[in-house]
């Protein structure tokens, strides 16, 4: 039961205080290559071109390409509230929080 609260309590975390940017087209209007290949859908910062309302993920963001540009939210909380002897441990690995015992890292934190 405990890992369905915490299970919960991180979704609502997650999809209430996820880090967000925008990575705007940047077009060389002088390039006829340039203005094309734009037009073809965003160009990350890598850039991999992906098609227009695709999604992908990204260093642990989901990202999509709009118009408007690339936009990715982090699937990693910034800050979970937690009892002082609890602490986050991130995963980047598997893009992963999990909330544990500050004096053994071992044993999950239960949250009352």
């Amino acid at each position: 039961m405990w890992l369905l609260r915490v299970c919960s309590l991180l979704f609502l975390v997650v999809s209430c205080n996820a880090e967000c940017y925008i990575y705007k087209p940047r077009v060389d209007l002088l390039s006829v290559e340039s203005i094309l290949d734009n037009m073809k859908g965003c160009i990350d910062p890598e850039g991999q071109t992906h098609d227009f309302n695709s999604e992908w993920e990204h260093d642990c963001y989901n990202c999509v390409c709009a118009h408007s540009g690339i936009r990715c939210c982090n699937k990693i909380p910034s800050a979970i509230d937690h009892p002082d002897e609890c602490e986050m441990l991130v995963d980047k690995t598997t893009c992963s929080v999990n909330l544990v015992l500050v004096s053994d890292h071992s044993k999950p934190c239960v949250l009352a």
